[in-house]
C-alpha cells in the first residue's frame, strides 16, 4: 500500500473539518444547481454589509500618500505609530495603563490566538474553553500540540465559573473565552468574570504557574438591547484579549487585529516579546503594513448593526412563532435555537432540503442546537421562515 501524500496529523484534521466549512461549501453546490436566489443560506459568518464610508475614505487618503517605504518591513510587533493609536483606545475604553509595547497587530484573530498559545504554551499544556465554541479552536490548539478541555456553560450560555473550576488542573494554561459567543450570541456578565478571575488567581498559586484568561472578542462592538460587553481588564488580572476588524469594520477578508496584553500582567515586557517573536516564527512576519495603517485611526468607528437589529428581530419572532427554542442573541450575528430532534445533523438536513443552510450544533460542542448566521440580508431572512416552520412540523 502507497504512503499517503500528505502527514497524518493534516489527514486528520481534513476529516474533521469544520462544519461551518462543510456547509458553506454545500451552500456554495447547490447556489451553482439551483440558482443562489433559492438558497437561504446562513453557514458563513461573513457580513454582506461593507465596510463604513470611514473606511473607503481612509483607503483613498493612504493610496494618495506619497511617503516613501510604507509597504517594507517593520517590527514584527507592527507598526510603532499603529500600536500607540489601539494604545491610546485600550486607554480611554478603561482597559489600564496600555502602552504600544502592550499590543502586537495581528493577521486577524485567528493568527492571534496561534500567536497567543504559542507564546504562552507548552506542548502538553492545555487550554480551557467553554461550551459552545468557535469550532477552530480544536485546530489552533492541535496546532501547537495543545490538548482542548471543555467546560460547560449553564442552560442560557452563560458562564458556570463552577464548572470551569472542576475543569482546571496543574496543566490548565489559559482559559479561552469568547464574547459576545460564536455561536450563541451570548454576552458573559461582568460577575461571572470577575468570579472567574478570582478562580484563576486561586489556582494559578495552587498550581504554582499563572492560567491566563484569553478573551476573543472581535464581535465586541456588536450588542443588542443596551448589553455592553464587559472591560475584561477591569475585572481579570492576568488577562489578555484577541480582537479583529472582520465584523465591527466589515473586513474579513483583510485579516488584521490585534493582540492586548493587559498591563496588570507580570513579566508583560516577556510577554511581549515571546509574541512578537511568535508572529515571525509562525509565518505571519507582521500584519499587512496597508491594513494597518488603515485601521489605527479607526478604533473608535462603530458598528453599523441596522441590518442586524432588523434580522435578529424577523428571525427571532418568525422562530418562536414556528414552535423553536431560543434564547435571544446579546450580541454578535447568530443565533443557536434547540434543534426539534435530538440529532442536530439530521435536522440541518432537513431543514437543507428546503434550501436552508445552517451549522450543526455539534461542530461547536453544542450537540441538539443549530446556528444562524443573521449576516445577510433582510430579505433572505423573510424568505426563510416558510422553511424554518415546515421544517419543523416535519420533525414533529
Amino acid at each position: 500500500m502507497a504512503a499517503m501524500a500528505i502527514s497524518k496529523s493534516m489527514a486528520a484534521a481534513m476529516s474533521k473539518s469544520s462544519w461551518i466549512r462543510k456547509m458553506f461549501e454545500e451552500g456554495a453546490r447547490l447556489k451553482a444547481l439551483r440558482g443562489a436566489e433559492n438558497i437561504c443560506d446562513f453557514t458563513l459568518g461573513n457580513p454582506s454589509g461593507e465596510p463604513p464610508a470611514a473606511v473607503k475614505e481612509r483607503l483613498r487618503e493612504l493610496a494618495a500618500d506619497p511617503t516613501l517605504g510604507a509597504h517594507r518591513y517593520m517590527p514584527n510587533a507592527g507598526l510603532p505609530v499603529v500600536r500607540a493609536q489601539v494604545a491610546k483606545y485600550l486607554v480611554n475604553q478603561g482597559g489600564g495603563a496600555f502602552t504600544e509595547n502592550h499590543v502586537i497587530m495581528t493577521v486577524g484573530a485567528g493568527g492571534g490566538l496561534n500567536v497567543v498559545i504559542k507564546a504562552l504554551c507548552d506542548p502538553g499544556d492545555e487550554a480551557l474553553v467553554v461550551a459552545p465554541y468557535f469550532a477552530e479552536y480544536i485546530f489552533y490548539a492541535s496546532n501547537h500540540s495543545v490538548e482542548l478541555k471543555v467546560a460547560r456553560t449553564d442552560e442560557r450560555f452563560g458562564l458556570s465559573p463552577e464548572r470551569i473550576e472542576e475543569a482546571i488542573s496543574p496543566k490548565t494554561r489559559i482559559l479561552l473565552l469568547n464574547s459576545p459567543n460564536n455561536p450563541t450570541g451570548a454576552v458573559y456578565d461582568e460577575s461571572s468574570l470577575r468570579e472567574v478571575g478570582e478562580i484563576l488567581e486561586r489556582k494559578s498559586k495552587e498550581h504554582g504557574r499563572p492560567i491566563y484568561l484569553v478573551m476573543d472578542e472581535p464581535y465586541r462592538k456588536l450588542t443588542y438591547d443596551g448589553v455592553g460587553a464587559p472591560n475584561i481588564f477591569s475585572l481579570v488580572r492576568r488577562a489578555i484579549t484577541v480582537t479583529s476588524h472582520s465584523k465591527d469594520l466589515n473586513l474579513p477578508g483583510e485579516r488584521i487585529g490585534y493582540i492586548a496584553i493587559g498591563p496588570e500582567n507580570d513579566d508583560c515586557a516577556a510577554m511581549f516579546d515571546a509574541m512578537t517573536m511568535a508572529n515571525r516564527i509562525l509565518g505571519f512576519v507582521n500584519a499587512p503594513a496597508l491594513q494597518q495603517r488603515l485601521v489605527g485611526p479607526l478604533q473608535e468607528t462603530p458598528a453599523d448593526m441596522t441590518v442586524y437589529q432588523e434580522n435578529r428581530a424577523i428571525l427571532t419572532e418568525g422562530l418562536w412563532q414556528a414552535g423553536y427554542d431560543l434564547v435571544p442573541p446579546q450580541g454578535g450575528f447568530y443565533l443557536f435555537p434547540k434543534s426539534p430532534i435530538a440529532d442536530d445533523v439530521k435536522f440541518s438536513g432537513m431543514l437543507k432540503e428546503r434550501n436552508t443552510l445552517v451549522v450543526p450544533g455539534s461542530g461547536f460542542g453544542g450537540p441538539g442546537h443549530f446556528r444562524v448566521a443573521f449576516c445577510v440580508e433582510p430579505e433572505v431572512c423573510r424568505r426563510a421562515l416558510p422553511a424554518f416552520a415546515e421544517a419543523m412540523q416535519a420533525a414533529k
